[in-house]
């Protein structure tokens, strides 16, 4: 069978794997020179079964109003110049606000299972990517917020996931460098990892090379027509690519690209954390990658196919570490922007298209590192049945 991934970001690269399982030879077909390079390259960092919440509620809607209104920064920004994608994506997300509990539980299932997978590939694979097995601290500053974690908790109990709410004490023994700051509330996720995810797509993708598994092909496919009669069956993981490549079979994926940013601090020295922290309020995740990196990560800026990096969107990164651990090393700090590819109602599109023999792995939003195995090893189960 002649088959191809289009894609070889973390969702194309397991959804190779999960094929090669099968006994098949891929053909993974990425435009760029080296696989990983788009949002596969410097995201948070976070195997987060226990940051499954939908965003699909009115205070995302509201924050992203007044960013427009106020203009300062925030955890979602809008670009207020309207487009008709933009509009359709938005009518469509508030639409899905009412399902934001089934979402949640939805996306928490999957997470779960999606966690203990990338364990496993990489315990079979011997695969190194700085993987970090010390589960996630999430915090919270007010009753409020106390209160809609303890719902949401529930939420994630039902989907199989067990996270706890901890003392301060706790949170000091679980992670020093914390120590002295004071939330209304901590909860502890053991099971949730982290790692680098270039690393894991480079160090599955050389293992899959190396095993005479699957062709990596330098190209970029900007018409699916021209690609279907090649092969039996074709995958896309194209992420924000992807509903460009649909329409060119009469298909509609709705995505939107949602610009995330990060930034890398360099040797941040025995002041910097060790354990994956969650900040509920400013919607910033911390993951340390080996001994001498540490990755923060966050913001939701809705803008377009743009990855220009603003320095009044690093800024609030650089000062939220240096805020939390003020005697961190900063002096080496590299920052970077990526296009999550974002559905409006938070969830992966898993499905084959209604043209042709052509499937869909794509629109993982901001959890395409915790999801994609799940979601790669379901597709090809579905391909399989």
């Amino acid at each position: 069978m002649r088959i191809a991934v289009i894609g070889a970001g973390i969702t194309g690269v397991t959804s190779a794997y999960y094929l090669s399982k099968k006994g098949l030879k891929v053909d993974l077909i990425e435009s760029r020179r080296y696989p990983g390079m788009a949002t596969s390259y410097a995201n948070g960092g976070q195997l987060s079964a226990s940051n499954s919440e939908a965003w699909n509620n009115w205070k995302n809607i509201i924050t992203g109003v007044k960013s427009v209104i106020i203009k300062k920064n925030s955890s979602v920004i809008i670009n207020p110049y309207p487009s008709l994608d933009k509009l359709r994506w938005f009518f469509s997300f508030m639409n899905n606000i009412s399902k934001n509990e089934k979402i949640t539980y939805d996306i928490c299932k999957m997470a779960v299972e999606s966690v203990k997978l990338y364990y496993q590939i990489a315990k079979d694979e011997q695969i190194k990517f700085n993987l970090y097995n010390k589960g996630i601290l999430h915090f919270y500053y007010n009753k409020i917020q106390t209160e809609h974690a303890i719902n949401t908790n529930k939420i994630y109990k039902k989907a199989g996931l067990n996270r706890i709410r901890i003392t301060h004490d706790d949170l000091y023994k679980i992670e020093p460098a914390l120590r002295g700051k004071k939330f209304n509330s901590i909860f502890f996720t053991k099971s949730d990892k982290s790692g680098d995810i270039h690393k894991f797509c480079n160090g599955l993708i050389n293992k899959l090379i190396s095993d005479n598994k699957v062709n990596l092909i330098n190209k970029e496919i900007l018409d699916l027509k021209e690609e279907k009669d090649k092969y039996d069956k074709i995958i896309i993981c194209a992420g924000v690519r992807s509903s460009k490549l649909a329409k060119t079979v009469g298909d509609k994926i709705h995505i939107y690209p949602v610009k995330g940013y990060s930034i890398t601090v360099n040797n941040p020295g025995i002041a910097s954390p060790k354990v994956s922290l969650l900040d509920d309020e400013k919607k910033i995740v911390c993951s340390r990658l080996g001994e001498n990196r540490l990755r923060v990560a966050g913001i939701a800026e809705f803008n377009g196919y743009n990855l220009d990096i603003l320095q009044n969107r690093i800024r609030p990164l650089v000062n939220w570490c240096i805020s939390m651990f003020p005697k961190i090393n900063s002096n080496d700090i590299k920052p970077w922007a990526g296009l999550r590819p974002m559905t409006p109602n938070m969830l992966p599109i898993v499905k084959k298209s209604k043209k042709a023999d052509i499937w869909y792995n794509t629109g993982h939003g901001h959890l395409g590192w915790t999801l994609s195995a799940y979601t790669a090893k379901s597709l090809v189960n579905k391909i399989f049945k």
